[in-house]
């Protein structure tokens, strides 16, 4: 991922040194069990343990020769404790350092992201409560429907958030296992407890059966995740968007001093930052394409996996930190408008309040397709003609006569549409 989108703490985690960090570790654990296991003597195991080292440097120089990176790491730290080297990746295949190495790289990466997750859920509660009888226009099909609360909009949010922090966990319980089993994943030079302690020893689960490699369903899982998260802040973001469009105005990107929104036109405040999490949302998901690619590989094993996953798996990583982080910035300094909310609700002179007006007259005696018609025609014709809806209601005798003022008082306001706010509260555990 370019600089751009990296954030230090993500960007460590998917460094070639911790990569590297994470091989040694499990070739130094291999060793320290089989020492437990008294198949390596005491003097070997403590210069594995303490003085085992590599050198990137020396590893390039080897991987031109031998074109495989971890037999350039395994000669590498080999040279750095002599004789002890002969008790190193004994019976152990390339596979079972990369990808054991690689699972717990990727529980290192879950951490802070479920951290983001629960970063963001934090802030969309705050703005939850703070906004929960706020009025705003309800859309559908990007038109005027009926009234709704901002405050509602942010609780359904945060729902989709716990759902996607429960899809993240339970990918991380998939994504965090080993194998330590050998060429074609059989035992035949590794004793499966071997295999059951080293991942202990590492954070892991033993994988319970494994070819040569880990399968590949469970990173398909793991990247599936961060595209339907990635997803999720996509349609949050466009939410944003088209709140902020000229026309609608109800809330703002944060928008700092000398900050400029166009090279052309001083006066634009633009909504850089939500168009820039829907743009690396489409990159996540197209990298959960290339991970269902590589659930199949030939027999036991084979590396076509390997190259994409070398880029998949920081780049999603590092791209779902970096859009989690911007949406939260989004939504900390988010400007909201409540008087601009309350201007949209007004501005077709009460027709969003139809539904009410035909229910009424329904219950009124009249049918329902006779009261559809009548308020249809009323609604269009204070639309087409910027005039009152009520007005045209009035002026119509059957409805007149079916409906008073006092009836007609109580069909135009917004508390109705808001009774309920509570109860989608109190079902998602956000009661003020």
């Amino acid at each position: 991922m370019i600089e751009r989108y990296s954030h230090p703490e993500m960007a460590r985690v998917w460094s070639i040194e911790n990569r590297t960090d994470q091989w040694l570790k499990v070739e130094q654990m291999v060793v320290q069990v089989r020492f437990e296991r008294g198949e390596v003597p005491a003097e070997a195991n403590e210069i594995v343990q303490t003085q085992a080292r590599y050198d990137l440097a020396r590893m390039d120089e080897i991987e031109r020769e031998t074109h495989h990176d971890l037999v350039a790491f395994v000669r590498c730290v080999g040279e750095s404790i002599g004789d002890a080297s002969r008790y190193v990746h004994v019976g152990l295949t390339s596979t079972d350092v990369v990808d054991t190495g690689l699972s717990v790289q990727i529980a290192q990466a879950t951490d802070i992201l479920e951290r983001d997750v629960q970063e963001v859920i934090a802030t969309l509660e705050r703005l939850a409560l703070q906004y929960k009888y706020t009025p705003i226009m309800g859309r559908s099909h990007g038109m005027h429907a009926e009234p709704s609360s901002f405050g509602l909009k942010m609780a359904l949010w945060i729902d989709e958030m716990r759902r996607n922090a429960t899809r993240l966990r339970q990918a991380r319980e998939q994504i965090a296992v080993g194998k330590i089993s050998g060429a074609v994943g059989t035992h035949a030079n590794v004793e499966p407890e071997i295999e059951e302690a080293v991942c202990a020893k590492l954070g892991l689960r033993a994988a319970p059966i494994s070819t040569q490699t880990l399968q590949r369903d469970r990173h398909a899982h793991y990247m599936s995740t961060l595209a339907i998260i990635g997803t999720s802040l996509e349609k949050m973001s466009t939410e944003i968007r088209h709140l902020q469009r000229t026309e609608v105005g109800e809330v703002e990107e944060p928008f700092e001093t000398g900050q400029a929104g166009s090279s052309a036109m001083p006066h634009k405040r633009n909504p850089r930052l939500s168009e820039r999490v829907c743009g690396l949302s489409r990159v996540v998901r197209g990298y959960a394409l290339a991970a269902l690619e590589d659930v199949a590989l030939w027999h036991e094993r084979d590396i076509s996996h390997s190259s994409t996953e070398r880029i998949i798996l920081p780049d999603g990583c590092l791209a779902l930190d970096y859009m989690l982080r911007t949406f939260n910035r989004i939504m900390k300094g988010l400007v909201v408008k409540p008087d601009r909310m309350l201007a949209n609700l007004e501005m077709l002179h009460g027709v969003i309040f139809s539904e009410r007006v035909l229910h009424a007259l329904i219950d009124a005696g009249m049918s329902r397709t006779d009261a559809y018609y009548l308020v249809q025609r009323a609604a269009h014709e204070a639309m087409d003609h910027n005039v009152s809806f009520r007005e045209r209601l009035v002026a119509e005798p059957s409805i007149r006569e079916r409906l008073t003022d006092e009836r007609l008082d109580d069909l135009f306001g917004y508390d109705y549409h808001l009774r309920h706010v509570d109860t989608a509260f109190r079902r998602i555990g956000l009661d003020s």
